[in-house]
């Protein structure tokens, strides 16, 4: 690694260590495609396992103190109980995800259904979120809606979005003054000919309706291939309609592997728009999340891997010359402006990182520390017939 400057090193360093990235309980569990799940050992069976290892999770990395939950998958008898354990474990509680997407109800959406039983059904769920909010002090509602259509002329495209801004509504005027709704999008999936939630530009359509405490959140897996998604950030950005991301990474579709896995360098992209926008602080509301399943690869391991990953394209990030980026902008030099950041990504970031490590009393190789823990090992010792991620899975 080239050796920085004492100014910038310690810049770099200070924005390192107080990034946030918050974990997905559902990342512990078993998971698969629509094929086949391929069970691993020492999975967690209930949420206070699930907790316990994004706990771990924390342990090593240093920046990972918050874990999502996702209803029902989640649920709980006691939500403070829930909370308070965490609190123990050195974690809290983030983000609470709802499902409208696995009830035999919801074959023709949800909130979007024709059937107006249906509708209340789904609406009574999100609204039971919220609930779950309070008693958790979770800041983040994360609403995803698998609704749409397969066939033309199956139901009325414009009926579907009055449907969905009527539950939105009624949803956001639930919401708590230190609360927010996060809508994600996805091009396709399980709807194949229409999805109500395509894109960035309905999402934003309908939060800029609600008002401030709704904003869209991205997956970097719900684009179709090509599609510049650090464009998105920064116009979401402009707008201040940005509130987080749901990392991960795809080759073809929404595979959901860790984040970078597929093109780290269009995740030192998108953190580029973040440090350009000086964003990056927990203070600036945008929510750095992972989404992953890890079919394969074990459980724990990978969410350490996909931390790291952030970690390591963010500092390429903040070691982008600013100053020299802006001046070749102005000069129109092209190739001078694309060498500045050519020169940041190709910067080997690991040793800062492993510096960054040891200053927060952390090991410099996190994985290496895990697999050393023995945490493995225990839990796989106590844990038989871990739980599925979610239902069917």
């Amino acid at each position: 690694m080239t050796e920085l400057a004492p100014s910038t090193r310690s810049r770099v360093l200070a924005a390192l260590r107080d990034q946030r990235v918050e974990t997905a309980s559902w990342a512990f569990g078993n998971s698969g495609t629509r094929f086949k799940v391929f069970a691993q050992e020492g999975v967690p069976r209930d949420p206070y396992e699930k907790i316990a290892d994004a706990a771990t999770v924390h342990r090593f990395t240093g920046v990972a103190p918050t874990v999502a939950l996702h209803i029902p998958w989640d649920k709980t008898d006691d939500y403070a109980a829930l909370a308070a354990f965490a609190k123990e474990r050195g974690v809290g509680l983030g983000a609470i995800n709802s499902n409208v997407f696995q009830d035999d109800d919801y074959k023709l959406g949800s909130v979007t259904n024709p059937d107006p039983r249906v509708r209340a059904k789904a609406l009574a769920h999100l609204l039971e979120c919220v609930d779950i909010m309070d008693a958790t002090g979770s800041r983040d509602l994360k609403l995803w809606f698998s609704d749409g259509t397969n066939y033309p002329g199956q139901d009325s495209i414009r009926n579907r979005q009055d449907r969905l801004a009527e539950a939105l509504a009624a949803v956001y005027e639930r919401l708590g003054d230190d609360q927010r709704m996060l809508l994600e999008y996805k091009f396709f999936e399980p709807a194949f000919y229409m999805t109500d939630v395509p894109d960035w530009g309905t999402a934003y359509a309908h939060c800029l309706t609600l008002g401030e405490k709704a904003q869209v959140v991205i997956d970097t897996g719900h684009h179709a291939p090509g599609t510049n998604i650090e464009f998105i950030v920064a116009v979401l950005l402009r707008a201040g309609k940005l509130g987080g991301f749901d990392f991960n990474s795809r080759f073809y579709a929404d595979d959901d592997l860790m984040v970078g896995a597929a093109d780290p360098f269009q995740l030192f992209r998108i953190m580029c728009e973040i440090v350009s926008a000086d964003v990056l602080r927990p203070e600036a509301g945008i929510a750095f999340m992972l989404d992953q399943c890890h079919n394969l690869e074990p459980k724990i391991q990978a969410v350490i891997r996909s931390v790291t990953n952030v970690q390591e394209a963010t500092a390429k990030a903040l070691l982008v010359d600013a100053d020299a980026l802006a001046v070749a902008q102005q000069n129109g030099d092209v190739l001078e402006a694309n060498d500045v950041l050519m020169d940041a990504y190709h910067t080997d970031v690991r040793p800062l990182l492993r510096d960054l490590r040891a200053e927060m009393g952390l090991d410099p190789d996190p994985v290496a520390a895990y697999k050393r823990s023995g945490y493995f090992e225990t839990v796989k010792a106590e844990r038989v017939g871990g739980q599925a991620a979610g239902w069917g899975a």
